[in-house]
C-alpha cells in the first residue's frame, strides 16, 4: 500500500471511527473504496462487516478475499482472522495447517489471542497431534505461566 492521500487518510480515520461506534453503513461507505485500493486496515474491517453480516446478508467469499489480502500485507488481526476462518471452516475450507500458519504469523507480531489459540490447538490436539510442550511454550509467550 502506498502512502495515503490526506483525503484517504481522513476517510480511513472516519471509517474506523464509524466501525468502532457500530455505524456500519457509514463505515462501509468510507472504507470500501480504500479496501479496493489495498489499504489493509480498511480491508480488515470490511471483511469483518461482510463475514458477520453487519450490513444485512453475509458475503463469505468477499470476507475471505479481503481478510486474506490484509493478512498478506502483515495486518496481525487479519492474520488471526484468516487463521480463525481456516480453523473453523468459516468462509473457506477447514484446514488446521493453514490455520496454524496464519496464527503463527500473528503470534510472531505479538498478538496474544493467536498465542493463546495456538496453545489451545496443541493442548487439545485440535486437528493435529497433541504437543503439551509446544502448547506450554505458546501459552507462556502469551503471558500464562503453567
Amino acid at each position: 500500500m502506498t502512502q495515503l492521500s490526506p483525503e484517504d487518510q481522513m476517510n480511513l480515520n472516519s471509517g474506523i471511527a464509524a466501525f468502532e461506534s457500530k455505524h456500519f453503513a457509514n463505515a462501509m461507505q468510507l472504507l470500501s473504496p480504500l479496501a479496493e485500493k489495498g489499504e489493509p486496515d480498511a480491508q480488515y474491517r470490511c471483511a469483518i462487516m461482510q463475514q458477520n453480516g453487519l450490513l444485512g446478508a453475509t458475503h463469505t467469499a468477499k470476507a475471505y478475499e479481503l481478510m486474506e489480502k490484509a493478512a498478506h500485507q502483515g495486518h496481525p488481526m487479519a492474520q488471526h482472522g484468516v487463521g480463525f476462518m481456516y480453523m473453523e471452516g468459516e468462509c473457506t475450507d477447514k484446514d488446521i495447517e493453514k490455520a496454524i500458519y496464519w496464527f503463527e504469523k500473528a503470534a510472531d507480531q505479538g498478538l496474544q489471542g493467536s498465542l493463546v489459540t495456538l496453545g489451545m490447538i496443541y493442548q487439545d490436539g485440535n486437528g493435529i497431534q497433541k504437543d503439551e510442550a509446544k502448547a506450554q511454550e505458546y501459552l507462556k509467550r502469551a503471558g500464562f505461566e503453567p
